[in-house]
């Protein structure tokens, strides 16, 4: 886990625990995987793995949603009126998942961020 200042002074004035999951969206070409997060449980229909933030003072919950882990969680605090926790899959906006769409789910590539 890569966790700018703000992110961790934000999880932790907001309990210590962070939710972090894998969502999808059909795309031309294949499968975009990107990550959502909140501080707030979405619900009990996640899987989620308790990771722990080295060093941090806070827990992460990450539910990849049957995909591999990724190397690295980045996470950031956006947003100006409302702040929120940003997720990025090995620091990056999104993966694209041609695999996945096919249903394999093993392999997940970077993409841009």
């Amino acid at each position: 886990m890569v966790a700018s200042p703000e992110a961790v002074e934000f999880v932790r004035q907001h309990g210590g625990l962070l939710f972090v999951w894998a969502d999808h969206a059909q795309c031309c070409t294949g499968t975009l995987t990107y990550l959502e997060a909140s501080v707030d449980s979405p619900g009990p229909q996640h899987d989620f793995l308790r990771l722990s933030g080295e060093g941090s003072g806070f827990q992460l919950m990450f539910d990849p949603h049957g995909h591999r882990m990724p190397d690295e969680v980045h996470l950031d605090v956006k947003g100006w009126r409302r702040k929120r926790v940003r997720a990025y899959w090995n620091g990056c906006t999104y993966a694209i998942d041609a695999d996945h769409a096919a249903g394999d789910g093993s392999s997940t590539e970077s993409s841009g961020r």
